[in-house]
Parts: structure tokens; C-alpha cells; sequence
């Protein structure tokens, strides 16, 4: 059985959960997590042989989990439609979503197949259309929904007036604009739900940091090698010294999703020095993240960018 370090997680028996992004790092543990608790989960994977390899390897620490993969590109509007119609039409309510997926500062200007600047499409954008794609059985099962934003979302802003960065591209600023996007959209759904009756709740977390592959070598997004960056926080980590581990770093998404005083439109995040680690707690909004009037913008901005396909 997989450890269960800092967050006893309630039996989650028939329920049916889905999460992006845990074919390793955090989403792993947290699917692992999750299964452990008797939800029946699902891995939408972008390369199918590592999806199965970390389905069986789950299976290996929670014998009898009750775990399957289907195929999803967020970096691809078509496959994301493909993924949720095949869904919908299985007709299956879900109760847990985690919006755990993303792609952190690609050496280069890059975009999605799409034409969207690749972090803002990934991380943004491919669960907007995920999510609103999926209404319909997320309204069924009265979900709660948890979207994975980072510390990169404690300052900087939207660029609102070039959401692509085709105008003087800055990796870094992309990839805050990308998690402040998600982390406004919770917020829009959370508000938009409690107006339309629509009977789930949506909030939000972050995982401090902790040393995942997002930094490391990434030969398909240019990045040829480890980034100094990680080397240093693998180090941190084993010390124990102010990072977390990626055990600890899926605890917030997990209060998040399962805790029974888990509550829509709250934050939850490690309450150590910085938020860089620790036990998971619920925290105050940053700054970027209060605006509601940006939150409605941003939901109306996606919607226009990916265009009359999912239902609403």
C-alpha cells in the first residue's frame, strides 16, 4: 500500500475520479492516493505505453485498484473534444476532477497545434475545454473540482492585450499568465455554478515546490538537460530544508479534492515558509487571483479562443 503521509483520505468508494497529468510527479501520487481510497480512477495520458506503465505500477502498491487510462493531448482543442465525448457518451457521473496537468517555461516561443502559446493552451486553456467539456457528467455527479495553479501565480499578471506572446516572449512571465489563468477560471466556475444551480464546486491549490519533472530535461520542448534549478531543489529536498517532496507537494490537491471541510472557491496549499512546503492547509488568495471582474474576463477571453465546442 502506498504511504499515506500528513492527510488521511475519507473512503472514497464509488466514486469515479479524473486526473490530469499522473503518469508521474505529483499526479501520480495522487492518483495512487485516490485509488487507495477505492475511487475508481481515470488517467487521461498523452503517450499511452507511460500511462500504462504508472497504471500497473499503482496497481502494484493498492492491489485491486480500480484504474484505467484514455488518450489526451492538452496541447490539442481536438483531442481534448475527442476524450470528453467518449466520456460523455459512456455517460459515467464524475465525482472528483483534478486539473493536475502542465508544462513549465519551454526555452522557446512554442505553440500548441492549435497556434496557442504552449503553456497558456496547456495548462489553461486544455483544461478550460476539459472541464467545460465534461459539465455535463460533472453536473451529474455534483464533482467537486480542483485546479492545480503554482507559486509562479503569486505575482505577475495576465497579458491581456497578447495572450499568445507573439509580441516579446518571457518563459517565466508565460508560465505565471498560465497558472493565474487556471487559477481565475476556478474561480469563475466556482461563481458561475453557485448562479446557475449547477450543483458542483470548484476550488483551487498549489503545491509548493518540490523536485517534479517540470524543471528537468525535456528533449520534445527543447530543453536538452536538468535545469540548474531542480538540481538545486532535488538537494533541498533530501535535506529536508524548506521544499517539499512530491509525496508532501500532492497534499494540497488532495485536501483539496477529498477533505470534507474542503469548501469551493478556498485555496489550499503548504503552510510552510513561503508556501514552499509543509502540511497542507487552506490559505489567502494572492493577489492575482482576487479579481473577480478578471476571472469573468478570462472565461470569456478562453471561450473565445477555443472556439463553440463544448457545451456550457
Amino acid at each position: 500500500m502506498p504511504r499515506t503521509i500528513g492527510l488521511a483520505v475519507p473512503d472514497l468508494s464509488g466514486r469515479l475520479a479524473v486526473i490530469t497529468g499522473a503518469s508521474d510527479g505529483i499526479g501520480f501520487v495522487i492518483a495512487t492516493r485516490l485509488a487507495a481510497a477505492g475511487a475508481e480512477v481515470i488517467m487521461p495520458v498523452r503517450t499511452p505505453a507511460k500511462g500504462e506503465s504508472a497504471a500497473g505500477r499503482i496497481r502494484g502498491l493498492v492491489p485491486g485498484a480500480k484504474i484505467t487510462t484514455r488518450a489526451l493531448d492538452l496541447a490539442s482543442l481536438d483531442s481534448v473534444a475527442a476524450l470528453t465525448d467518449r466520456l460523455v457518451s459512456e455517460g459515467r457521473p464524475i465525482d472528483i476532477l483534478i486539473n493536475n496537468a502542465g508544462v513549465m517555461t519551454p526555452p522557446s516561443h512554442q505553440v500548441t497545434k492549435d497556434g496557442f502559446e504552449l503553456q497558456f493552451g496547456t495548462n489553461h486553456l486544455g483544461h478550460f475545454a476539459l472541464t467545460l467539456g465534461l459539465l455535463p457528467l460533472l453536473r451529474e455527479g455534483r464533482a467537486r473540482i480542483t485546479h492545480q495553479t503554482s507559486i509562479a501565480a503569486h505575482s505577475g499578471a495576465i497579458n491581456w492585450d497578447d495572450l499568445n506572446w507573439e509580441r516579446g516572449y518571457d518563459a517565466r512571465k508565460a508560465y505565471s499568465q498560465s497558472k493565474i489563468a487556471i487559477g481565475l477560471f476556478a474561480r469563475e466556475l466556482e461563481a458561475r455554478s453557485k448562479a446557475n444551480g449547477w450543483g458542483i464546486t470548484s476550488n483551487l491549490c498549489h503545491p509548493g515546490i518540490s523536485p517534479t519533472n517540470l524543471l528537468s530535461a525535456q528533449p520534445g520542448m527543447g530543453r536538452q538537460k536538468d535545469t540548474g534549478a531542480v538540481r538545486v531543489i532535488r538537494v533541498l529536498s533530501r535535506l529536508g530544508i524548506i521544499v517539499g517532496t512530491v509525496d508532501t507537494a500532492a497534499l494540497p490537491a488532495l485536501l483539496a479534492a477529498t477533505g470534507p471541510d474542503a469548501r469551493g472557491g478556498r485555496f489550499y496549499g503548504p503552510k510552510g515558509p513561503g508556501g514552499l512546503g509543509g502540511a497542507p492547509a487552506q490559505q489567502e488568495l494572492w493577489a492575482p487571483l482576487r479579481d473577480l471582474d478578471d476571472a469573468r474576463r478570462i472565461w470569456e477571453a478562453s471561450e473565445r479562443l477555443v472556439g463553440v465546442r463544448f457545451p456550457v
